[in-house]
């Protein structure tokens, strides 16, 4: 008797019966009457080691983020670690950095530990060619992959992402309507989800009747004070703004120390917009305008359809959901 016979006679999935073992509360109880009915009859008596061993799982998955200090990153990976308990899965964390050659020995890492699927958080993993993203489309042949706010093409490939286009047009569209009129856009990256931002971004300047919006995009790894410094080399080269839309909220903190080392008046002189609804917009002082990405809500589905692909049921390769804005005082807000 193992647990294939177990699933057999019970007429249920070899998860269902990994969930009962384990305990796990999203069984009910009729279902899990039947499971342990079928382990009484046959007299099954399985240890944790000889149940992974049946299963050919541990219960554990991979997550792979290329910076756990990232306010954003830190936030996704304990939404996910959550969830992934409720469920009775472990999982293992590896920080891969952002050379390609780290991500590749970090996911071949996790596949030799037996994990069950295998989640990266952001974009930074989705490389700009087909070759580049031959490691991750070769592991979906094994386990299933979750793409968190990145998105890549191919079978047993799955994306949940935040529609970044139309929420940075969003927001933007905010600062024009608070009054700017000379917007610019602060961005670390230009992977897919920055691409999508500054597209965004580009959009609201064209429907405001401003050109050149790929112009007023500046390249700004951050942190805060060399955020403030790369404004006030931008201020003196010449160009004019009244408004700064931050690809994330401590960028937007930038701005913020920008605009008061500047004697500029929040908001009545100078707005600004930042990105993630992180903590960072509240600790601000005034606290920041931001675009709320749901990062909660991102995870929480991501391990849903984990659980469902491991169930053998049918879950749609893409999902993208909208993004809000959380007004606060950098744009008038209250």
């Amino acid at each position: 008797m193992n647990i294939y016979d177990i699933s057999n006679q019970a007429g249920v999935s070899i998860a269902t019966v990994s969930r009962v073992l384990n305990g796990s509360s999203k069984v009910s109880d009729a279902t899990r009457r039947k499971v342990l009915d079928v382990i009484e009859k046959n007299g099954y008596t399985p240890n944790a080691f000889a149940r992974s061993l049946c299963l050919n799982t541990m219960s554990t998955v991979g997550i792979l983020c290329s910076d756990a200090s990232d306010v954003y990153q830190a936030q996704a990976i304990y939404f996910l670690e959550r969830e992934l308990r409720s469920n009775s899965y472990t999982s293992m964390l590896c920080c891969t950095g952002y050379n390609l050659q780290e991500k590749k020995e970090y996911l071949k890492l996790l596949l030799s530990r037996n994990v069950d699927a295998l989640f990266f958080i952001g974009s930074h993993f989705v490389e700009p060619t087909a070759k580049g993203n031959t490691y991750i489309l070769n592991a979906a042949k094994k386990i299933p992959i979750f793409l968190l706010n990145g998105k890549l093409d191919g079978p047993n490939v799955y994306s949940i992402l935040c529609d970044d286009e139309s929420a940075s047009k969003s927001i933007t569209d905010l600062l024009f309507d608070r009054g700017s009129t000379a917007p610019i856009y602060l961005y670390r990256s230009l992977n897919y989800s920055g691409q999508r931002k500054i597209r965004g971004f580009c959009r609201s300047l064209k429907e405001h009747g401003k050109n050149g919006g790929d112009h007023l995009s500046f390249s700004c790894p951050g942190p805060v004070e060399k955020t403030c410094r790369i404004l006030e080399n931008i201020k003196n080269s010449g160009i004019s703004f009244d408004a700064v839309a931050a690809a994330d909220d401590e960028l937007a903190a930038g701005a913020v120390k920008f605009a008061l080392r500047s004697g500029l008046r929040i908001p009545e002189d100078f707005q600004i917009a930042g990105y993630n609804n992180s903590v960072l917009s509240t600790c601000s002082s005034p606290e920041i305008t931001t675009l709320d990405n749901r990062v909660e809500f991102m995870c929480t589905t991501a391990v849903s359809q984990m659980m469902q692909v491991l169930d053998g049921k049918d879950v749609p390769s893409q999902m993208i959901y909208s993004g809000s804005i959380v007004e606060h005082e950098t744009t008038g807000g209250i």
